[in-house]
């Protein structure tokens, strides 16, 4: 226990999968946490359960990831919720199936928007509210396929690879700058969450969801706790000297 004590972080994404599941940890461990997510009926009852018992440990915020001019306000609401702000843990995301081919332009421009676009506005309206609050810590959730692609993701893993190598630039920049803020990504591969279960809808969904477990070395999808406790590696002290690195949390996949 302990391990984000003095963290106070703002997650996108969490009224419900790896965002929820990080925001508990964080808390669990200590930290103070702002649900940062469009549902904001989900955002607010999961912070509502997270707090219960613990005045002051979870709020929630309504935020459009896409908005641009809505990040800023939002962040600064944070600070004042929380007196602050040192983890920014950039977690919301869409996965919408298709080849080159098969998307069209509004699919395509909407996975750009939510999956790398928000990270660029995260990362952009946080670094100068949290270099007051250092160290600090910025955990962006990016994708095995941002590292591997397959023929039917050409949006995805645009937007997830785009994630990997934007998390680099903007630890070296903030290396450069002495903020003592570290950015790193984590790769996860399939998480059951309601993202996999759009990707396995339909009536075969039983036989799809295990041959996406046959290609997993170690034989299972993995948890929302499994990408949570990486988050929390990396938000926390723990990890001070890692900086601009991915974390593969794929079960094997990319040793193939």
């Amino acid at each position: 226990m302990g391990r984000a004590d003095g963290k106070m972080a703002f997650v996108t994404g969490a009224a419900a999968g790896i965002g929820e599941a990080t925001a508990r940890m964080l808390a669990r461990e200590g930290g103070t946490v702002v649900l940062a997510d469009i549902d904001l009926e989900g955002a607010s009852r999961a912070a509502a359960e997270i707090a219960d018992g613990h005045p002051g440990k979870a709020f929630a915020v309504e935020l459009d990831v896409t908005d641009k001019d809505r990040w800023p306000h939002a962040l600064e609401e944070a600070c004042r919720l929380m007196g602050g702000l040192n983890v920014l843990v950039n977690n919301a995301g869409i996965c919408i199936p298709g080849s080159v081919e098969d998307l069209d332009f509004d699919q395509w421009q909407r996975t750009i928007d939510v999956d790398l676009t928000s990270v660029f506005l995260g990362c952009k309206a946080a670094l100068p509210l949290m270099r007051d609050h250092a160290p600090g810590a910025i955990v962006n959730i990016s994708s095995i396929s941002g590292l591997i692609a397959g023929h039917n993701l050409a949006a995805y893993n645009a937007a997830k690879a785009g994630v990997w190598l934007m998390t680099k630039s903007v630890a070296l920049h903030a290396a450069r700058k002495g903020y003592d803020i570290r950015a790193n990504s984590i790769h996860p591969a399939f998480v059951d969450t309601a993202m996999i279960d759009d990707v396995v809808r339909g009536p075969n969904r039983d036989e799809m969801r295990a041959k996406l477990t046959r290609q997993i070395p170690l034989g299972r999808i993995g948890t929302v706790d499994d990408v949570a406790y990486a988050v929390l590696y990396l938000a926390s002290d723990e990890s001070r000297f890692m900086t601009g690195a991915e974390l593969k949390l794929d079960g094997g996949i990319s040793a193939m």
